[in-house]
């Protein structure tokens, strides 16, 4: 009874690909009725199989999946008298491997590589090219052509650059005497009054003071704050608002499957050595100014449980499985995390702080180090927590996986390892809080098709997140040790990032997924800390040259919701 269905339905398929109410292109005409309605990055595609009497299956795997297996996209049944047809929706954010097996002995016809557009129209025509060798052809035919998807990003890159040219051209007119006056006179009326006044006699001293263009006293005050700082939070924050709400649907603004860094990838990372360089310049300040350590302390307690409870009970429920309720809340979370390591590292800070360590008069030994040496027992404690990530993560045994695991399970590695994702980090995560407590579906869901919970602001991850943080601790007393000494601050900064930069090159063996510690978001390795705080460092100079020291750009708009 299948069987016969699925003939009837090849059939039919068949019928339609060869019916007169075709076009020409191979596109569906009105009378043919409508394709299999497609969703955003998928594309149709349609196998024709005109080889005598055998039957196909066809199987994909896509590029952006390491070390998957196959799996089954469509099944051609062998058809009487025509050729056989079924129809397939396939991913376009990633090429794909084709793999065309004969149904009935099983052998393999051809395999391609393709990468499909979105919402396209395609046809794979497998056929006989000679009977006697029996070759086999199997070509992609566009019936259809797709549409450019990254048409908006070229549009809006456009229109942002043509605004940036015009404030620039703007910016260089107005440094022009008449034509600056001009403008003054047509925006400020009093301007012009005040100079006809100024011609025929002494301008009022009420006129001279309430008709200045340009207070001085405004800049001079705002110059006070660090605004590169406050520009690369606000630059932070407008990404994560972007990809928060979809940066539409590319695959570089969602978060990387497994292994990998994408934009969305930047964001949680910088925001976090952003708020370890706070800590550094505002600890400095509350005790500069006379606070209690005591005091400090409590305020340090006192945001951490607020972020803590605002992510448990607030932002953050297990709304995927139903209504927040004790039994389905997710305990980990961003805010909890950020809670978490602010507590670790500003009471790190505060315990070992010394009021000469951030002035810059501390004599040390070795006046190049003059900005670590001081703090050894906070380098200390950060080098035994990455010992302990180190050890968990490849010493500590999990059942059912090899010790060491990193990969996603799933279908990855072939489907050995289905109920491993995460490794370590995920066997932790699911003993200590239980599965219905954890995050029901991860960026790895989807590609590699894992069914077990895993949550990437994990408890084991969150040791990685206080090394990011510390490393923005480090950044503030840079500032603090070389205070108003740009060129040493900026020789520091680059040479933070080249550090950071080899010991990712290290890690990684330059290689996305082979090498000793691959980048992954997911797990918050220590070659994704590495990585991300290089970039950081890499910013926050070219911020602190462009914004602090040379002037050449106020940090708007990123400015304000940084501030």
């Amino acid at each position: 009874m299948a069987a016969a269905l699925a003939a009837a339905v090849a059939a039919a398929v068949g019928a339609l690909l060869l019916a007169p109410g075709r076009t020409q292109s191979g596109g569906y005409a009105p009378a043919a009725g409508p394709p299999p309605p497609l969703k955003m990055d998928q594309a149709l595609l349609l196998v024709r199989d005109e080889l005598p009497a055998q039957g196909l299956r066809l199987a994909a795997r896509s590029a952006a999946c390491h070390r998957c297996s196959y799996q089954l996209l469509a099944v051609v049944p062998p058809s009487d008298g025509g050729p056989g047809a079924a129809a397939a929706v396939v991913d376009t954010q990633h090429p794909l491997s084709l793999l065309l097996n004969g149904s009935g002995a099983g052998s393999e016809l051809c395999k391609i590589q393709y990468h499909f557009g979105e919402f396209g129209n395609y046809s794979l025509v497998v056929k006989t090219l000679s009977t006697s060798a029996k070759t086999v052809s199997c070509d992609v035919v566009i019936n259809e052509a797709p549409i450019n998807s990254y048409l908006p990003i070229l549009f809006a890159f456009l229109v942002y650059s043509g605004i940036l040219a015009i404030l620039i051209i703007c910016r260089l007119v107005m440094k022009i005497g008449p034509v600056r006056n001009w403008v003054y006179k047509k925006l400020n009326p009093r301007e012009t009054d005040r100079l006809i006044n100024s011609e025929l006699g002494s301008p009022s001293t009420t006129d001279s003071i309430n008709s200045d263009p340009s207070p001085r006293l405004w800049s001079v005050t705002s110059r006070q704050r660090l605004r590169s700082l406050d520009t690369f939070r606000g630059l932070s924050l407008v990404i994560m608002v972007f990809v928060n709400y979809g940066g539409g649907k590319y695959w570089f603004f969602k978060h990387e499957s497994w292994n990998g860094l994408t934009v969305a990838d930047l964001v949680f990372p910088w925001f976090v050595f952003i708020m370890g360089t706070s800590i550094s310049l505002s600890l400095s300040s509350m005790l500069r100014w006379g606070s209690s350590k005591r005091k400090v302390l409590g305020k340090i307690l006192w945001r951490s449980f607020l972020l803590i409870l605002l992510g448990v009970i607030v932002v953050n429920p297990n709304y995927c499985l139903g209504a927040l309720s004790w039994e389905n809340l997710r305990i980990p979370g961003v805010l909890q995390r950020l809670g978490l390591t602010y507590l670790v590292v500003a009471a790190l800070e505060l315990v070992f702080s010394r009021a000469d360590a951030d002035s810059g008069i501390l004599e040390t030994s070795c006046p190049a180090l003059q900005d670590i040496l001081p703090f050894w027992p906070q380098w200390i404690f950060i080098l035994m927590l990455e010992v302990i990530w180190l050890c968990l993560t490849f010493l500590l045994p999990v059942p059912g996986c090899p010790r060491g695991y990193l990969g996603p399970g799933g279908i990855g590695d072939f489907g050995n390892y289905p109920n491993c994702t995460g490794g370590a980090a995920g066997y932790i995560d699911r003993l200590v809080l239980g599965e219905k407590h954890m995050y029901q579906h991860p960026s790895c869901n989807v590609l590699y098709q894992t069914t077990v919970p895993y949550d990437p602001e994990g408890i084991l991850g969150t040791i990685n997140t206080i090394l990011m943080a510390f490393l923005g601790l480090q950044a503030g007393k840079i500032l603090l040790s070389y205070r108003d000494q740009h060129k040493q601050i900026m020789r520091r900064f680059f040479i933070w990032s080249v550090v950071m930069g080899i010991i990712s090159a290290i890690l990684t063996k330059c290689s996305k997924e082979e090498g000793f510690i691959p980048v992954n978001k997911n797990l918050w390795s220590t070659s994704y800390v590495t990585t991300t705080s290089c970039f950081a460092f890499v910013l926050l100079l070219l911020m602190y040259y462009l914004v602090d020291v040379k002037r050449l750009w106020s940090g708007t708009p990123f400015f304000y919701p940084g501030q």
